[in-house]
């Protein structure tokens, strides 16, 4: 069994038009992702430089600019999005993505919708 370390950058946050109904096309709503990497760090470990892992600022960017992107009517099509940004750096084996829509059309009090999906490289 392979042992893969982890980078997790969570609560990234950014203001996004995702939804099935047209008032969140519309007016758009604040969106929150969770991302964990499954990788190797021990080449970064040894040599202490960040070009040899992947660097969490440009990742949460990276994630934000999707969160801000293109609308999709579902979570679950944002969280893919996600993956497959993070799974197109070659050191990433395997990425689990929480979306949070903390502000869903929902008519009784809740205090969080997400969905987690996990995907790894294809062999």
């Amino acid at each position: 069994m392979t042992v893969f370390d982890e980078i997790a950058v969570t609560g990234i946050r950014a203001y996004g038009h995702h939804g099935v109904y047209p008032d969140e096309r519309r007016d758009g709503q604040e969106f929150v992702a969770d991302v964990v990497l499954f990788l190797s760090t021990a080449e970064a470990a040894q040599s202490d430089d960040v070009s040899d892992t992947v660097h969490y600022g440009e990742l949460a960017e990276h994630v934000a600019a999707i969160l801000a992107g293109d609308p999709v009517d579902l979570l679950e099509t944002l969280a893919a999005r996600i993956a497959d940004a993070v799974l197109a750096h070659d050191l990433v084996e395997r990425a689990r993505v929480t979306v949070h829509k903390p502000a869903a059309p929902i008519p009784v009090p809740f205090s969080d919708v997400a969905v987690t999906i996990t995907r790894g490289r294809m062999p």
